[in-house]
Order: structure tokens, then C-alpha cells, then sequence
């Protein structure tokens, strides 16, 4: 059991640290230069860092530490050790960053500072909340809240943002603030995406006259499992049976060709899954 999960844990590690990277990178490129506003523990620690006069890394490290301790209570050692990696490297790799001669001279455009912080900053905790683990401070909440009430990570940190980007806009310009929400819609929108990237996977559903020629094509050319349900068709009440299949993107297209050659007249309709687990996918498949 120990050698199956080692490789696995290792990678969310590097993922875990790659986030934390690419995430200090964009604060120390774009949001830091041109004066952005933004959401989570950056956004709280740019507004200690007005009325306070705290730096960023020490005010992230602070609220990093706080968040950690309750996550950690509440989500197990697992969760706690992985974030631990953000809850320290997040705050050490913003104040290293900053020392790289000419880090913040890439632009000063706040619309491309906003674009490409967006996509760092959604990708990065994307990496990261993907791996099983937090970027610190204030993803942890929508974490918390997910695991106990079913809310939507990205619905709850859309929510927390633009409360923190609130507290901000008594001192920033109204381009700022402008520059701030399109960042937190950007990042968020990116990170729904990274997390699920992988994952998702296609539905299809089968209603054909040569039912069982499709269901060999299924299971013999594409290697995929295939389920039959029964149905009734509402116009004539005619009994039907019905395959449903999950393939990959790229599968659907093939699917597709070599179902429409068996059956030109074949009834299908296709739907996204966020994500599948079991034989062929999670699982190894097994042949009989």
C-alpha cells in the first residue's frame, strides 16, 4: 500500500510547490507593479499594508499561519501536511521573488498586469487545491465550507474576494478597483478550470435500432464500458433499450464517426461529467 501511495503523494507535493511558485511569481510581476487590488490573503495583506504599514510577505505569513491552524484541526495530518508547504513557502517565495533583478519591469499596462495575473494567480490554486491541499489563508475557508455544506469553491471564493476587494476600495482609484473585480472573475473562472482539468470526462447516450452492434463497437474497438438501460419512448410508449457510455474528449469524436456508420438514424445526446471514478478510469481495468 505504501509504494502505491508514494508516487502519488510525491506528485501533489511538486504540484503543491509549483502553485506556490508560479502564485508568488504573479504577485511579485503584475499585481505588486501596477498597483493592483485583488482578492484573498494578497488583497488583505495590500490593505495592512495601507492602514498598517505591515509588508505583504509578513501579513501573508501571519494570516497563513492562523488559517493553517484551523485547517488543520478540522481537515486531518494529510491536509495539514500539504498546507503547511503553502502556509511557509507562499510568503518565503513572495519576499525571495522581489529580489530578482527586474521582476516587476515586465509591464506596466494594468490590463495586461490584470490578464496575466489572473491566469497565474487561478492556475496556481488550481494546482494546488487540485493536489489536496490549500495555498493558505483565504482559500481555506471555501475548503472548509465545501467539505461540510456542499458549496461551490469557486461560488464561496467569489464571494469572500469581493468582500476583501470592498475593504480595499476606500484608498484605491476607481480604475483599480475596476482592474481588482476583473482580476477576481479571471482567477476564479481559471481555477474552475484547472481544477477540473483532467477529470472531466463525456456522457453519451445511445438510442439506435442496432443497439447491440454499437454495444460490441463500445466495448471491442474503443475499450470502453458500456451500460444498458431500458426505456420507454414517450411519443409511441415503444419499449427501447438504451446504451450509456463515458469516454474521454478525445474518444467522443471516434464515437461518434463509428456509431453514425453503424446507424446513420441513431438518437444521441451528450453531457459533460465533472468527473469519474472506477474500473478504466480510477481503476485498472480488468479483462475477462
Amino acid at each position: 500500500m505504501k509504494r502505491f501511495h508514494f508516487p502519488h503523494r510525491l506528485k501533489n507535493l511538486l504540484l503543491v510547490l509549483a502553485g506556490n511558485a508560479v502564485y508568488a511569481l504573479a504577485v511579485n510581476m503584475f499585481v505588486l507593479p501596477c498597483g493592483l487590488i485583488t482578492g484573498g490573503t494578497t488583497g488583505l495583506a495590500l490593505a495592512a499594508q495601507h492602514y498598517l504599514g505591515l509588508p505583504v510577505a509578513d501579513f501573508v505569513l501571519i494570516s497563513n499561519v492562523v488559517m493553517f491552524v484551523l485547517g488543520a484541526a478540522i481537515m486531518g495530518k494529510w491536509f495539514a501536511f500539504n498546507t503547511a508547504l503553502s502556509t511557509f513557502c507562499y510568503p518565503l517565495l513572495l519576499k525571495a521573488f522581489a529580489y530578482i533583478p527586474g521582476i516587476g519591469s515586465l509591464t506596466r499596462d494594468p490590463l495586461l498586469a490584470t490578464i496575466f495575473a489572473g491566469v497565474m494567480i487561478g492556475g496556481a490554486i488550481g494546482l494546488v487545491i487540485g493536489a489536496g491541499a490549500s495555498s493558505g489563508g483565504m482559500d481555506i475557508p471555501p475548503i472548509l465550507l465545501n467539505k461540510f455544506f456542499g458549496l461551490p469553491i469557486s461560488g464561496v471564493m467569489y464571494v469572500l474576494d469581493f468582500v476583501i476587494l470592498i475593504g480595499q476600495m476606500s484608498f484605491a482609484e476607481k480604475d483599480q478597483i475596476l482592474y481588482g473585480v476583473l482580476l477576481v472573475l479571471l482567477y476564479t473562472l481559471v481555477l474552475e478550470k484547472v481544477v477540473l482539468m483532467g477529470h472531466s470526462k463525456i456522457q453519451v447516450n445511445i438510442l439506435s435500432e442496432k443497439n447491440e452492434e454499437i454495444r460490441k463497437i463500445i466495448l471491442n474497438v474503443l475499450d470502453r464500458g458500456c451500460t444498458v438501460l431500458h426505456a420507454q419512448t414517450g411519443y409511441t410508449h415503444a419499449e427501447r433499450d438504451m446504451l450509456m457510455t463515458i469516454v474521454t474528449n478525445r474518444e467522443l469524436a471516434k464515437l461518434n464517426h463509428l456509431v453514425l456508420e453503424a446507424d446513420p438514424q441513431a438518437f444521441m445526446f451528450i453531457n459533460s461529467v465533472n468527473e469519474v471514478h472506477g474500473r478504466g478510469f480510477t481503476l485498472r481495468k480488468i479483462y475477462k
